[in-house]
């Protein structure tokens, strides 16, 4: 029997898509970044920033456009290479928020779209606290699924029955039970959900549902033969073959003192 791909294997898994991954997953709305001022009580414009996991740079670029000083940290090549390629203009380290690369008390704001699951809480709470300044602000944000609207709930139990769980997030997509489990006590997160939708063709979001560590983990003919199914089951939903997807952004944003 052949082992489940191990967490690390997902983690690593996004490098050779990274181009699929840049083209097609989701950004994320404005009104995400307002609620992260709010919650953190401070503007993005002119802070320092670091955003960890910053993968081929969707939430690094909206974070630069708001007026944030933002250093972007990525530990797989693969996806670093693809935000250099995508965004020559904004620096990035490669490392890990395991053992970010940074001094002490250097921002401002740490941010992880998408990516705090990857990470160890016993590691990566007392990194994030040991860069942050006094009343900095850790924002952690997932695009998530929104299991109320028929569609999106049916095609989350597909994945689900043929491939399993994903073993780092909720059913719907968050993370965010990792850091709300964080193993130091030393966190106190307020949670907002801010929900938002695009409108793709069926192509992009079946490239989008492709580039999930949870079919990149798959053999190219398991994942192929899934997404074929997928096409026919929602061109019935869509005839025109453009998909309105529908998010609901977790958000979670805690204050050091």
């Amino acid at each position: 029997m052949t082992a489940a791909p191990s967490h690390t294997d997902r983690a690593r898994s996004f490098d050779a898509a990274a181009g699929q991954y840049a083209a097609n997953r989701p950004s994320y709305p404005p009104a995400l970044l307002d609620t992260v001022e709010e919650l953190a009580g401070r503007p993005l414009t002119g802070a320092r920033v670091i955003d960890v996991g910053a993968g081929t740079g969707i939430s690094t670029a909206l974070l630069h456009d708001r007026g944030a000083r933002v250093l972007a940290v990525e530990p797989g090549a693969g996806m670093a290479a693809q935000f250099r390629r995508g965004h020559p203009g904004l620096p990035l380290v490669r490392g890990s928020g395991d053992a970010l690369p940074l001094a002490s008390a250097c921002a401002d704001f740490v941010t992880y779209a998408q990516s705090w699951h990857w990470t160890d809480p016993a590691h990566s709470v007392p990194e994030a606290l040991r860069v942050l300044r006094p009343g900095g602000a850790l924002a952690l944000w997932w695009n998530t699924t929104p299991l109320d609207i028929p569609w999106h709930a049916a095609q989350a139990e597909r994945i689900a029955h043929r491939f399993g769980p994903h073993p780092a997030v909720d059913h719907d997509g968050s993370g965010a039970h990792a850091a709300l489990a964080d193993p130091s006590r030393r966190l106190a997160f307020s949670r907002r959900e801010v929900r938002w939708s695009r409108r793709v063709p069926l192509a992009v979001h079946l490239a989008n549902i492709g580039s999930h560590s949870l079919l990149l983990v798959q053999s190219p003919g398991a994942a192929a033969a899934f997404l074929d199914e997928e096409r026919e089951l929602l061109l019935g939903t869509f005839p025109d073959g453009v998909v309105e997807e529908t998010y609901d952004v977790d958000l979670l944003v805690a204050t050091t003192p």
